[in-house]
């Protein structure tokens, strides 16, 4: 996703909303940026096993994913359409950002180990 939107934003956003940008493309390049570098972080994330580096990536994943579902249902509210797979995006944000919390709210649920 954050490759399509460095490489064709103006593609990107007649997908999602169904009609075509009005404004200049940084926004959505900036988005392309941002997507790209929270994955650097999650995808280093995977391959650590201490408890608060995990606790820490799952809840910036979170307030990613809420973040954009706000930022998307501004933009759809203002726009005063709902497109099909505008829908499709909001929802599944609220998965994922429930995925996430369960997640997390699961590891912090666990004993710390006596040292």
């Amino acid at each position: 996703m954050s490759l399509l939107a460095l490489v064709f934003p103006n593609q990107l956003y007649e997908v999602v909303f169904e009609e075509e940008i009005s404004n200049g493309t940084v926004s959505i390049r900036l988005y392309g940026g941002a997507l790209l570098s929270l994955s650097l972080i999650f995808w280093n994330g995977v391959y650590t096993q201490e408890k608060i580096i995990i606790q820490w990536t799952l809840l910036s994943e979170a307030c990613y994913f809420a973040v954009q579902f706000l930022v998307t249902s501004v933009t759809l509210v203002e726009m005063g359409s709902l497109p099909n797979a505008a829908l499709l995006l909001l929802l599944s944000r609220l998965l994922f950002l429930g995925v996430t919390l369960l997640y997390y709210y699961h590891l912090g649920r666990g004993r710390p180990k006596k040292i």
